[in-house]
């Protein structure tokens, strides 16, 4: 069996501005920056980690970087675990989105597994990008534990999958919280979820997106 360790990035400029990201590159802010030290201490204290993948966004490979930092390992940049490309989204405020995107913004709001950005991938399709992804790793680092640094879309996606959702039912699965991490298993071709978002280490640093998202 091959244990996933999937962490979702820590705070970004882009969360505090209110902005969707997307492949938008941006730092983590202040705050992220300390919620990322908090969980690659609560890794390296829980796991004992053979490999690191992060997604070459900033505000994910430096989450990586700090959990490689506290296990003593190298971090391998992976542009297919990026976050979904938003296409006339990125970098707009969430507020702005629901103005002048307004049908397919309130799809994303209110029933994200048949969403698309705007010029952009659907979710459908960045599930695809994503479960191949996470399928390669795992199969590459049989019976190892593996933290992948990654983002809020990736992950629920993942979730909806473990969980045996249809993207239909994608909308009932909450966003995790930053720099939270959520277990996966891989085992005989198939993924089954431990647990998701834990984030109690990070007690009142922790941060969650929006409503609006």
């Amino acid at each position: 069996m091959t244990k996933l360790i999937l962490i979702r990035h820590g705070h970004s400029l882009a969360n505090l501005e209110r902005n969707f990201a997307g492949h938008t590159d941006v730092d983590l802010s202040p705050i992220g920056e300390k919620q990322v030290k908090k969980t690659a201490e609560y890794v390296a204290e829980n796991y004992v980690v053979d490999k690191i993948y992060a997604s070459d966004l900033k505000r994910a490979f430096d989450t990586g970087c700090a959990v490689a930092e506290a296990c003593g390992l190298d971090v391998t940049p992976d542009s297919e675990l990026r976050e979904i490309y938003a296409g006339k989204w990125e970098g707009l405020a969430f507020d702005y989105l629901s103005e002048a995107f307004e049908k397919p913004y309130w799809i994303w709001r209110n029933d994200i597994g048949n969403a698309r950005c705007t010029d952009g991938e659907s979710v459908k399709e960045l599930s695809q990008r994503i479960v191949a992804e996470v399928t390669r790793i795992a199969e590459e680092n049989q019976g190892k534990t593996v933290v992948i640094a990654t983002h809020a879309t990736p992950i629920r996606c993942m979730q909806c999958l473990c969980q045996g959702n249809n993207f239909d039912e994608m909308k009932d699965i909450p966003w995790v919280s930053n720099a939270s991490v959520t277990q996966v298993n891989y085992e005989k071709g198939k993924f089954t979820l431990d647990f998701a978002g834990e984030d109690e280490h990070l007690k009142a640093l922790a941060t969650s997106l929006p409503k609006n998202v």
